[in-house]
């Protein structure tokens, strides 16, 4: 039987005043944007013959957008599927906004030629990285399998075409670094630092649940340590600054790429070059692949010594980080908190340190310039009925947006109550904001205070734990039409309080297993779970 195929229907006439290419770019962006609103509508890149576009991804349709899923089984899942879903099953599946979009929607960004730029997705590191290149070598996704460089020699854009200022990670603000007090307590394992910055002279404006991009610089003592290890000279111009500021403000010197461990290949030989190059191909011939930074991947080939500038061509850009507002607009005025681990620890007799979190906790005197950005939420923030419950479950830095929920809803006098379980290592140094939050208790503002402390019993105990053991109280609440809330750790925390709620479903609601898997996943639907993971 013949089958009837309708021509492609034009959505850029010829007449436009554009190129062939290019109208058939256009027609193919319009063509998706519109999908099954146009009949005929094709989404064709340039050179691609007469045919219905690819489905681009979504939310909807992604059952490996699972952060916990690792990345090999999210690729299986998407192998049958259509270019852009494949792409966004490369992502991370955090939704994190790191990259300026959400998973699927920079996915669709690589697949129309918006977004050049392969290494964006910080939490899926070089895993991401590599399997984006895979995909662009496969069907040329991106126009260009190679990330863009801080230096890449492009003409600066128009402020225009940046996007708004203080509003994208392409153009930030400079904003008054104000102050840093430590949460913890003596006898704590961990550094945390509750950070404050003015937003008076900027056009930031936020609402709880958004998050602040931070523009990071590495430590100094490592910048030269590795500028030591090529023997070259700090004050060397490259493209503009020298060699020093460079290493200090554009290039990562964290877990070293692909690049580089090519380069160091080309100036090796023998069984140094073998490894290089097993390295470059994401293998680990000596099992300590996953702890090499820059420094350690020039300490491992110690005859190669790159030219400098050819070296910070090897580099990756160094990545703006993200951090959960803790503060609201409504209580503090005029300024922006943050809630912040410093990240050390030694490995083979080296301190590493964490670039944007030490940056922040000891680096950076106060009352000077840094530069920020404003990331809007995707999908957490408060219910705008403020008469709604509020169920918020947030260990360690994840109390974050949390203390910015309970903020918001005292300055709003909101009636719905609020209920918090926090936890961490040790109830004496670990209770961050203990004072603020006991006071809200006071005020009844926070109704309820559920703690879990992970060292100071015999067993372990997590705030999933301290979830079932209210579980009959917390069942009530959900069907009294409570919003609950998540923050923290993707991988483990987050799916672990997931369970726990499954189990409270199943054994306060009646619910088989089936269904309080649906339960969840009604939630999820409805608006009245929202995870900020990372």
């Amino acid at each position: 039987m013949t089958q009837h195929v309708s021509p492609p229907l034009v959505l850029i006439p010829e007449t436009a005043p554009f190129n062939a290419d290019q109208r058939s770019w256009l027609s193919g962006y319009f063509a998706a944007l519109l999908g099954p609103a146009v009949e005929g509508a094709t989404a064709l890149a340039p050179g691609e013959g007469p045919a219905t576009g690819p489905r681009l991804a979504d939310n909807d349709d992604a059952p490996w957008h699972d952060p916990s899923m690792p990345i090999t089984d999210r690729m299986d899942m998407a192998k049958e599927r259509p270019e852009p879903q494949k792409l966004m099953a490369a992502m991370a599946q955090q939704d994190c906004g790191q990259c300026g979009y959400n998973c699927a929607d920079y996915a669709n960004a690589i697949f129309l030629k918006k977004e050049e730029r392969l290494n964006l997705c910080q939490p899926g590191g070089k895993e991401t990285l590599r399997m984006l290149k895979k995909l662009d070598e496969e069907f040329g996704a991106s126009g260009s399998a190679v990330p863009a460089k801080a230096d890449d020699g492009d003409a600066p854009k128009a402020a225009a075409d940046l996007g708004p200022l203080g509003f994208c990670r392409e153009n930030p603000v400079e904003a008054l670094f104000l102050s840093r007090r430590r949460l913890n307590d003596p006898g704590g394992e961990k550094e945390t630092w509750h950070v404050e910055i003015d937003l008076t002279d900027t056009p930031i404006e936020y609402v709880v649940g958004d998050s602040l991009g931070l523009f990071p610089a590495n430590a100094p003592a490592l910048a030269d340590a590795v500028i030591a290890e090529l023997g070259a000279r700090p004050e060397r111009m490259i493209g503009g600054k020298t060699l020093r500021d460079r290493l200090l403000t554009d290039y990562s010197l964290g877990a070293a790429p692909d690049g580089l461990y090519q380069l160091l290949s080309l100036l090796t030989s023998g069984p140094a070059r073998k490894k290089a190059q097993a390295l470059s191909a994401g293998e680990d011939p000596d099992g300590d692949a996953a702890y090499l930074d820059v420094l350690g991947a020039l300490h491992k080939f110690p005859g190669a010594r790159p030219d400098a500038e050819v070296f910070l061509e090897s580099l990756d850009e160094l990545q703006p980080r993200l951090y959960s507002i803790s503060s609201s607009p409504k209580a503090d005025v005029g300024k922006v908190s943050l809630t912040v681990d410093a990240v050390r620890y030694n490995h083979r007799s080296r301190l590493r340190l964490g670039v944007a979190s030490t940056h922040l906790g000891e680096r950076i005197p106060e009352k000077t310039k840094v530069k920020i950005y404003l990331q809007k939420a995707h999908g957490f923030a408060l219910p705008e009925d403020l008469s709604k419950d509020v169920i918020m479950c947030g260990p360690g830095t994840g109390i974050a947006p949390f203390r910015a929920f309970l903020r918001e809803r005292a300055a709003t006098q909101a009636p719905g109550r609020n209920w918090l379980f926090y936890g961490h290592q040790r109830q004496a140094s670990d209770f961050f904001y203990k004072d603020e939050l006991n006071a809200l208790k006071d005020q009844k503002v926070l109704n309820r205070l559920s703690l879990a402390w992970s060292r100071d019993g015999s067993e372990k105990t997590y705030v999933q734990d301290r979830m079932r053991e209210n579980g009959a109280d917390l069942w009530k609440w959900f069907e009294g039409g409570a919003h609950f809330y998540v923050c923290g750790d993707a991988k483990r925390m987050a799916k672990d309080v997931e369970r726990a709620i499954i189990d409270v479903a199943a054994q306060h609601g009646g619910k088989s297993p089936d269904e309080a898997v649906a339960y969840l996943a009604g939630l999820k639907k409805a608006g009245r779970y929202q995870a900020d993971v990372y």
